[in-house]
């Protein structure tokens, strides 16, 4: 008999949406998450260490989403959780009430992404009622998507 708390009707490939990693381990322009948010990392130091032995790293790291910037301190032999992120590109078809029409390499279609409330967002919306044929690349992190950068169409 089936186990009726199994649901395989998501389609989620089961990857986990962070991975831990050493703090000693992590690098600037890297990425971390931070307060509960997945961030660049911009700036990271590292303290000496104290009278208990560890070197603290102050990390400075800016939201990948909304470009927030978040603060942390962790003991550099302690775990912080590093975001599992999709950089995925594709070609703009249409926009119509703030919601994009994107068409990915294998003709699938999505409309389910909003033109963000951004410098790259404006720049969408130019290049789209100027009639160019270009790229939108797509990032994907922790259940959140946003469109961070565009790109002129590859002759073929």
């Amino acid at each position: 008999m089936a186990d009726p708390d199994l649901d395989f009707t998501t389609g989620e490939s089961g990857a986990s949406a962070t991975f831990p990693m050493q703090c000693s381990a992590l690098r600037k322009n890297g990425y971390v998450v931070l307060k509960g948010h997945p961030c660049k990392i911009v700036e990271m130091s590292t303290s000496k260490t104290g009278k208990h032995g560890h070197a603290k790293v102050n990390l400075v790291g800016i939201d990948i989403f909304t470009n927030k910037k978040y603060e942390d301190m962790c003991p550099s032999t302690h775990n912080m959780e590093v975001p599992s992120i999709k950089r995925t590109e594709y070609q703009l078809v249409n926009i119509s009430e703030q919601y994009m029409t994107l068409m990915a390499d294998n003709g699938d279609i999505r409309e389910d992404l909003r033109v963000p409330d951004s410098e790259t967002g404006r720049e969408i919306e130019t290049r789209f009622e100027s009639g160019d044929d270009f790229m939108v690349s797509v990032i994907s992190a922790m259940g959140e998507e946003c469109a961070i950068g565009v790109k002129a169409l590859a002759n073929k």
